[in-house]
């Protein structure tokens, strides 16, 4: 019980931005740091805060969702004109079989380098498809999993500094020598 009460003290403390322990702060310098790098590359540094963190993440797997449809219809496109750079090149190879002249040759070289071109084209279907994949997977695992990993921090944080603020009212009222009390900080 008492445990809730100093987490919840914690909590109430950082939400209504009262100064919190100058040593207990100190600790935590590094992680705020990080904190507040990562804020700073994707945002403004003037809300660091949980909601401003998940609004970057969903701001991040919403771009991802946009290059997805992106890639999706780029790869469509690259068959369409693939499709029709084909059927020109076999064209134009059909109808250099029935011209012998020099304007037939130049329409075989031209029917070749298109059935080329086309085919190099569809070669880019396979790694677009990787792209695809590995966005998707960034987008649905990476970015929702260091989501989590922060919001987890964050409630260990707040717990971690309410159990400090139990030991510190503790400790003032501690007494070396009571038994009781030094089992009672034991606990804490």
């Amino acid at each position: 019980m008492q445990k809730k009460y100093w987490k919840t003290k914690q909590v109430f403390i950082k939400a209504t931005g009262k100064k919190e322990d100058e040593h207990v702060v100190a600790s935590d310098a590094e992680l705020d740091a990080k904190l507040e790098y990562f804020i700073f590359v994707y945002g403004s540094l003037h809300c660091p805060n949980k909601i401003y963190i998940s609004k970057v993440f969903h701001s991040i797997q919403e771009t991802c969702t946009e290059l997805l449809k992106i890639v999706e219809k780029y790869q469509l496109r690259l068959n369409v004109i693939s499709e029709e750079e084909n059927e020109l090149g076999l064209f134009l190879k059909f109808q250099a079989e029935r011209d012998t002249t020099q304007a037939g040759k130049m329409m075989d070289a031209t029917g070749k380098a298109l059935c080329s071109s086309a085919k190099q084209r569809l070669a880019l279907y396979t790694p677009l498809s990787r792209l695809k994949q590995e966005v998707a997977t960034f987008s649905e695992r990476a970015v929702s999993d260091t989501l989590m990993t922060v919001n987890r921090m964050e409630q260990a944080r707040t717990e971690y500094r309410g159990a400090l603020l139990w030991m510190k009212d503790v400790s003032h009222e501690l007494d070396p020598d009571t038994l009781k009390q030094m089992e009672k900080f034991r606990k804490v």
